[in-house]
């Protein structure tokens, strides 16, 4: 894979917050529902997942940024720096280049010991041939080199799952159906929002080094009078004048189910009263509040109930009271 950094469009200086923020954007802009005729998209959309999954990943990254792994979380050199270490500390003495040397094996004795078997088996079959200062060359230039890189795990499996608002809200448990059609029951993380995914280890294709994983791309659907407002749930809520006027306890829908709400007397519409903990979780794992805004429901204007209406209240209070705060 491509560098990370360049794959989501930023500085290797990016926060966290600057790495989540440019995956959204390109996950918004390139998930597969809306690029059905762009399967380049659906590449893009793939790298990104991985990019962003290496990069918020603080261990990763930072083996990244120090050269230990690749771009696919591979090991870049699983014995980098092993054949410096031991062939500069070898056989040392002070004021000398530290090295293997053949004056430095006199006073081991090799009668019973075929050295060549042990290297042999350490570095493979050429170390038979080698002797003296030939076995140390070898020692220093084996344990430096690159070892085969591991076996590669399957590809990941993307889903995408598309859930209720009041289940995204109150975290409520979603089945989603796998490649092999076995069934699992996700719990929704805290903070779960449009764009939210979710690893399902081991749960990719097969491959030589093992599965892959399983990435799920949560979406949240809209609902008909429910809206979201950061880690708060709006809902306009309609009661009738007498209501207003002289108060009442009124059911209100929550996503957690209708409850009972007590209007004062007086409320004038467009009034806002909090519900507090029927929100959206946050990261912490608590949750916001439902903000529910007053609507007094009159009569249609025009109709008898309206015009009777208007002229109960009409010599009421002297008309330019209500625009008296304006200095009107």
């Amino acid at each position: 894979m491509s560098d990370p950094y360049a794959t989501l469009g930023i500085s290797r200086s990016a926060t966290e917050k600057d790495i989540k923020s440019a995956y959204r954007k390109l996950a918004k802009e390139l998930h597969p529902d809306r690029n059905t005729d762009n399967p380049n998209a659906t590449e893009r959309f793939s790298k990104a997942t991985q990019a962003y999954d290496l990069l918020s990943d603080k261990d990763k990254r930072a083996k990244f940024d120090r050269g230990e792994i690749d771009a696919d979380g591979n090991p870049t050199n699983p014995f980098a720096g092993m054949g410096g270490g031991m062939g500069g500390g070898y056989g040392a003495r002070p004021g000398q280049q530290g090295g293997f040397r053949p004056e430095d094996m006199q006073g081991f004795s090799q009668e019973g010991m075929d050295l060549g078997d042990i290297f042999e088996g350490l570095f493979g079959g050429g170390a038979r041939a080698r002797s003296g200062a030939g076995m140390g060359a070898g020692m220093g230039a084996g344990m430096g080199g690159r070892r085969p890189p591991p076996p590669r795990k399957g590809a990941d499996i993307q889903y995408r799952l598309k859930i209720p608002f009041t289940d995204a809200a109150s975290r409520a448990d979603q089945r989603i159906t796998l490649s092999d059609g076995k069934t699992i029951d996700l719990k929704l993380p805290a903070g779960v929002e449009e764009g939210t995914q979710m690893r399902l280890k081991g749960k990719g294709q097969q491959g030589p080094g093992g599965a892959g994983d399983g990435r799920v791309l949560i979406s949240i659907d809209s609902h008909p009078f429910f809206r979201r407002e950061g880690d708060d749930v709006r809902l306009d809520l309609p009661i009738t004048l007498d209501e207003a006027v002289n108060g009442a306890k009124v059911k209100v829908p929550t996503v957690d189910g209708a409850v009972m709400l007590t209007v004062s007397p007086g409320s004038a519409s467009g009034k806002v009263l909090r519900l507090k903990g029927k929100g959206f979780s946050k990261k912490n794992g608590q949750r916001g509040d439902q903000l529910v805004t007053l609507e007094i429901d009159l009569p249609a204007a025009g109709s008898e109930p309206m015009t009777e209406l208007a002229k109960r209240l009409e010599g009421w209070k002297d008309g330019s009271a209500p625009r008296s705060k304006l200095g009107m």
